[in-house]
């Protein structure tokens, strides 16, 4: 993407009533205005709220805002040139339960409350194979904490990735940490049993990857 291409995009961003770009320093010191708000001053209901951290182009919070009209979705992402369509395509349509936020995902417990958040969604992360720590892998038990501070106590989690590796890492610290796991499948498209969410939404790079016969691996979670 060329870097005017870019400019417009986040001009175009700024004018949208979905997005929201705090800066750092507001959202450390506490002072997002929304947080513990979101039901009562954005969405204006009290549908559960769910997250989808790392959303890149916003296309499977937007895919899960049109199967669920009775949730409210949020995706998450420090690129906001790349949810631009997303947002885009929620305001066009006049889809009014998908908002986006600019920010880094460690610090979404300044953003929302305790106790605020139903589900959380982590699409196709990176997952950070070259590395040797695990300290930027979004299931790292730091993470985990960081995601139950804004759940609900039965909240639910949700990792979709074409990595086996994450898949593995992910499953095999759940199962040591004593997390609750419900349900767990290494190729969702061959195997049935899948929520429909899980297999009913394909992200762009999704097709890719279906193309070239690539396994795509779901778990859904509680963090205890």
């Amino acid at each position: 993407m060329g870097s005017k291409n870019k400019l417009k995009r986040f001009e175009e961003n700024e004018t949208f009533v979905n997005v929201f770009q705090p800066t750092r320093e507001e959202v450390v010191a506490d002072s997002f205005p929304l947080k513990g708000k979101w039901n009562s001053d954005f969405f204006k209901n009290d549908n559960p709220i769910v997250l989808e951290l790392g959303c890149g182009k916003g296309e499977y919070s937007v895919g899960l805002a049109q199967l669920n009209p009775d949730k409210n979705f949020i995706g998450i992402d420090v690129k906001g040139a790349r949810f631009w369509r997303g947002a885009k395509t929620a305001v066009d349509t006049g889809m009014n339960n998908v908002a986006f936020i600019r920010t880094q995902i460690e610090l979404i417990n300044h953003i929302f409350a305790e106790n605020e958040v139903s589900e959380i969604w982590i699409t196709f992360p990176d997952p950070q194979i070259k590395y040797k720590r695990t300290k930027h892998r979004m299931t790292n038990s730091e993470f985990l904490q960081n995601y139950k501070k804004v759940l609900k106590q039965d909240g639910l989690m949700h990792l979709k990735t074409d990595s086996e590796f994450m898949h593995g890492y992910t499953l095999g610290l759940l199962h040591g940490e004593g997390h609750e796991v419900i349900y767990a499948n290494h190729n969702i498209y061959k195997n049935e049993g899948s929520p429909a969410e899980v297999t009913g939404i394909q992200t762009f790079y999704e097709n890719q990857y279906l193309e070239v016969n690539k396994a795509i691996t779901y778990i859904q979670f509680r963090i205890k």
